[in-house]
């Protein structure tokens, strides 16, 4: 079995250590060096871009982000290099460039934004940047097809089911996800807690919350969770 107690020991920055995209931008090695600086874990956002290279980036689009009026697949990774985020000096970093930074300091979740139809060979070019990585990292999808494929492909890294929902229709589709063989589930904070979570917990499955951006939604956090993603506050504040 994987072991995915990393997943749990310490909170997760949601997209870096960012300080809402004011003067250090989401999903930026800033962002990410501040994380590992404050000892958080980091989660980012995957997409693939127009030369097969997976790179760090939330949206489909780059308008809001660097004030680009193109599609983030359109673009290579030494293009997308090239490219400021939120007129800072942060470009746009590859996969590769996110490993080089970390080292194996912290932890790391990345999630893989797909496309139906036209993700071919987007795990498999993960997989091949993180082959000899050392140090934690843990992969997880909203899309299911990507989740199935990391599983075909015998990825020997946690894999889990990025998801949201109240209503049975949606615990069933996660039931079928989850019958893939996954590590774990990110839930939307919002949403907890309700039967289907309660349910995969006492199976043993590791949960953790998205995005918490509060104290107070921590606090609701940790009793139907066991580890937060945050932003927009420091979750270690106050501690002795």
């Amino acid at each position: 079995m994987r072991d995915v107690a990393f997943l749990t020991r310490q909170p997760i920055a949601h997209r870096g250590l960012h300080d809402g995209n004011n003067s250090v931008w989401e999903n930026t090695l800033t962002a990410f060096e501040r994380a590992i600086a404050a000892g958080y874990a980091i989660e980012c956002d995957l997409q693939y871009a127009a030369d097969a290279a997976p790179v760090v980036f939330h949206d489909d689009d780059m308008d809001r982000l660097c004030n680009v009026k193109a599609d983030i697949r359109s673009k290579t990774a030494a293009e997308l290099g090239l490219i400021a985020i939120g007129g800072t000096r942060d470009k746009v970093p590859s996969l590769r460039a996110l490993l080089r930074l970390v080292k194996g300091r912290v932890p790391i979740v990345l999630e893989l934004k797909g496309r139906q139809g036209d993700d071919e060979g987007f795990t498999s070019s993960v997989l091949e940047a993180l082959e000899d990585y050392k140090g934690n990292v843990a992969l997880m999808s909203f899309d299911t097809w990507l989740l199935k494929e990391l599983k075909d492909l015998e990825c020997p890294l946690p894999v889990g089911l990025t998801a949201e929902g109240t209503t049975e229709e949606e615990f069933a589709r996660h039931r079928k996800a989850m019958a893939h063989g996954l590590d774990f589930i990110s839930y939307r904070i919002a949403h907890l807690p309700n039967p289907y979570i309660t349910e995969e917990r006492a199976r043993g499955v590791p949960i953790i919350s998205w995005t918490v951006r509060t104290p107070e939604q921590a606090r609701h956090s940790a009793g139907n969770a066991d580890q937060i993603t945050f932003e927009g506050f420091d979750p270690g504040a106050g501690e002795n």
